[in-house]
């Protein structure tokens, strides 16, 4: 059996650049290990997979060792699939249904707007080898799904090295590492040994985390942020409230067939 993969940079405008995710078009369900061996194989921070049951879809996500509840690059890179490569819909609005609920994807201009969950920030217990992990102390620790980790400025978030193995060891999901921005309103890198991803390169669902944070802090709905790994990308976010909005861009890198026996 031959399945259409593709792969899409995201929260870019350039190729080889933003945060790379597969894309998978199954008419039916995959053995939940056959879908992890194409993630494994494919090597990437995450190989989302959809199906369509009339005007509404179904997606899921797999970084190379395990299934994921939410992830905003690769459900953004499903929907530039469904609209720019496969011309499956010409609707202005998807709807996909997930682990994490429904989600929505609307094309605004050559934005691609996430409509996620909110995941505030809050105080929180610290797992005592955080800072042995990150190898810095931030100015504040706050947890959601992963500890929310700020520092003063743009340059220590840039200049973090951190341990993987000790953060693998740690009591949540990931950890996000956050700052103002020099030319934005802030800046993040995203670190997840636990899930089989050392650094994501750029992270929607961290968004729902860092959106309600710094707009509190700011005083503001609309953010510009960037994240600066090594590849780098740029996010357009608001809080809505119990929402948020993620908005970036996406390129096509390839288009091929996987051989599934």
């Amino acid at each position: 059996m031959r399945i259409p993969i593709y792969q899409v940079d995201n929260f870019t405008s350039r190729i080889f650049s933003g945060n790379p995710a597969a894309v998978c078009r199954l008419q039916r369900w995959l053995p939940d290990q056959t879908m992890q061996a194409i993630a494994a194989e494919n090597n990437l921070s995450e190989t989302a997979y959809y199906t369509r049951e009339g005007t509404q879809y179904h997606l899921r996500w797999f970084t190379p060792t395990v299934e994921v509840d939410l992830c905003g690059h690769a459900t953004l890179a499903s929907a530039h699939v469904i609209w720019t490569i496969r011309k499956e819909s010409c609707a202005a609005r998807l709807e996909f249904q997930s682990r994490s609920g429904m989600l929505t994807v609307e094309r605004e201009g050559a934005l691609y707007a996430l409509d996620f969950p909110a995941l505030a920030p809050a105080e929180c217990a610290v797992d005592p080898g955080l800072v042995a992990g990150l190898g810095a102390h931030p100015n504040l620790v706050l947890g959601a799904r992963d500890y929310l980790c700020v520092f003063e400025s743009e340059e220590e978030v840039r200049a973090l090295t951190p341990n993987m193995e000790r953060l693998t060891a740690l009591d949540r999901f990931a950890v996000i590492a956050t700052a103002p921005g020099r030319d934005c309103d802030f800046v993040s890198r995203f670190f997840a040994p636990a899930q089989g991803v050392a650094e994501d390169p750029v992270t929607g669902s961290a968004h729902c985390t860092l959106a309600p944070y710094w707009s509190r802090r700011l005083g503001k709905k609309k953010l510009f942020a960037r994240q600066v790994s090594r590849r780098g990308g740029e996010i357009w976010c608001e809080d809505r409230g119990e929402r948020v909005r993620i908005a970036g861009h996406a390129v096509t890198v390839l288009e091929g067939e996987i051989e599934v026996g």
